[in-house]
C-alpha cells in the first residue's frame, strides 16, 4: 500500500508538467491567431490575382500584399472568414486615395468577392473616354499603365471605348483595369463607393505560373523574378 501511495505521489507532478506544457502551447497559438487576425483586420492583408483584368501590372498567380491603413482606419464589421456583418463599412480618418493607385475592395454587386482596380477618377471630377482615351475635365489623361489588345471601334460594347461624361460624385471613385478589354470595372456596374476599399496593393511576395503549377517540372512556373515586386 504504502508503495501504491509512493508512487501516486511521484507521477502528480508529472502529469501537472504535461498539462502546464499543453496548456502554454493552447495559449501560444490563441494569442498568435488574435495577433494574425488583428494583423489581417487593420494592418496587412494577402491576397491572390485571379484573372487578367490588370495586366500587364499584375498577372494570374501573383499573390500580393495589401496595406489596410492607407485610406483610415476600417471598424470591424464582420466575422473574419465568414460573410457575416454586423453594420455598413465605416472609416476612421477617411482619406482619398491618389489617382493611379491599385486597390482592392468590395465589389458592389456581390460584396463576398474582392475585385482589384486601378483608380482613375476622383469625387467631384468629370470623366469621359473617347475612343479608349481617358479625359478628366475634358483634358487628355496621362495614362501610362493602360494596355490595349484592340483598337478603339471594334468592340460590339460600344461604352468600353466610348464613355460618358459622367461626373463622379463626392465619396465615390472611377475604378479601372488596366488590360481594359478584359475588365469588368466601372465602365460595366458604376462609381465605386469609398467606404467599401479594402486598402492599396503594395508588392508581389509570391508568383507561379497557374497554366502550370500542376506540372512543376515545367521551367519558369515559379516567376521569381516578380518576387518582392513593388506597386506604388
Amino acid at each position: 500500500m504504502a508503495n501504491n501511495q509512493a508512487s501516486e505521489t511521484k507521477e502528480a507532478p508529472e502529469k501537472k508538467k504535461q498539462k502546464s506544457l499543453v496548456r502554454e502551447y493552447v495559449e501560444a497559438i490563441g494569442i498568435a491567431l488574435i495577433l494574425a487576425l488583428f494583423i489581417r483586420e487593420f494592418f496587412v492583408q494577402a491576397f491572390k490575382i485571379p484573372s487578367g483584368s490588370m495586366r500587364e501590372t499584375l498577372q494570374v498567380g501573383d499573390h500580393i500584399l495589401v496595406s489596410k491603413f492607407n485610406y483610415g482606419i476600417h471598424l470591424p464589421n464582420q466575422i473574419p472568414f465568414t460573410d457575416i456583418v454586423f453594420y455598413d463599412d465605416y472609416r476612421l480618418f477617411p482619406k482619398t486615395p491618389k489617382r493611379h493607385d491599385i486597390i482592392v475592395f468590395k465589389f458592389p454587386k456581390d460584396e463576398t468577392r474582392d475585385f482589384i482596380k486601378r483608380v482613375i477618377g476622383l469625387p467631384g471630377e468629370i470623366l469621359e473616354i473617347r475612343g479608349q482615351k481617358v479625359y478628366i475635365n475634358d483634358k487628355p489623361l496621362d495614362d501610362p499603365h493602360a494596355n490595349h489588345s484592340q483598337p478603339p471601334g471594334e468592340s460590339l460594347i460600344k461604352f468600353r471605348d466610348d464613355f460618358g461624361p459622367v461626373r463622379i460624385p463626392e465619396g465615390h471613385l472611377f475604378v479601372m483595369g488596366d488590360n481594359r478589354e478584359n475588365s469588368q470595372d466601372s465602365r460595366f456596374w458604376g462609381f465605386l463607393k469609398m467606404d467599401k476599399i479594402k486598402g492599396k496593393a503594395q508588392m508581389i511576395y509570391w508568383s507561379w505560373d497557374k497554366y502550370q503549377e500542376k506540372v512543376p517540372m515545367l521551367k519558369g512556373w515559379v516567376r521569381s523574378d516578380r518576387f518582392g515586386k513593388m506597386l506604388d
